[in-house]
């Protein structure tokens, strides 16, 4: 799993340094800038779910000419927008899983969402907003992120505040259970709702020598009972992290 996201991002950065390498003169191409490195994560299941919660994976959040990366979101800038761009954007999902411990219960794959975005960048701090469709499920997803920044010594710290909307093709893809997998498993049969599901986290980033950075960050998820009423889960909220070592480009 981890070598063929590897390998995806790879592909990913090679095709967007090709295509802006062809797009601008030799006097005007695109510069790196912002933090690429490797991080740790570590996304505990909200279901009893074969996979491993901890993995190891390169981190980026840097743009690369109209190119860019936030961590688990990749596009391109489509046009100018208020204080930032409309863009083109997918994200990689770990939400699948295989199912431990119900017999019947079918493997989940990874949603695959696609669609448009925006990252504004104002004085009063820094506003995401996605709209995905789900290749996978037919489903959609509704981002919405808000982040400031404060100095504390040395340290930089970024608050974030935020809200998921997932449809009910989303959730039940996930987290339904259809009436063949009932007649195996004997869970109750379960077709969920749309969800709606605030988050709170804090990033805190220490600078180290020659422009390396180390960033730890913390967020809590809590979710919608569209999602806690299935069978198949087995928690209210959900508690994620990262931990990076980072190379600023400016």
């Amino acid at each position: 799993m981890v070598k063929r996201i590897a390998t995806t991002l790879s592909l990913l950065l090679s095709l967007a340094a090709n295509a802006q390498t062809a797009t601008y003169s030799s006097d005007d191409k695109p510069q790196l800038q912002g933090d690429v490195g490797i991080a740790f994560y570590r996304t505990p299941p909200i279901t009893r779910a074969a996979g491993d919660a901890n993995v190891v994976l390169p981190y980026a959040f840097a743009d690369y000419g109209n190119f860019f990366a936030r961590v688990d979101t990749f596009g391109v800038k489509l046009m100018p927008l208020g204080a930032g761009s409309l863009e083109l954007s997918g994200r990689l999902s770990f939400e699948g899983y295989k199912s431990v411990g119900y017999n019947g219960i079918q493997e989940r794959s990874r949603p695959v969402p696609v669609g448009l975005s925006t990252f504004q960048e104002t004085p009063y701090g820094a506003f995401f907003l996605y709209s995905f469709y789900d290749v996978t499920s037919g489903g959609t997803l509704l981002d919405a992120l808000y982040a400031a920044e404060f100095k504390l010594g040395a340290m930089t710290i970024y608050p974030q505040l935020g809200l998921e909307r997932r449809s009910a093709k989303y959730v039940q893809h996930l987290y339904g259970v259809s009436a063949l997998e009932n007649a195996v498993s004997k869970l109750d049969v379960y077709n969920p709702g749309n969800s709606l599901s605030p988050n709170f986290g804090v990033a805190f980033a220490y600078p180290l020598e020659n422009d390396y950075s180390l960033t730890l960050q913390v967020r809590k998820k809590w979710l919608d009972s569209s999602i806690t009423d299935s069978p198949l889960v087995n928690s209210k909220s959900q508690l994620s992290s990262f931990l990076s070592l980072t190379r600023s480009f400016k």
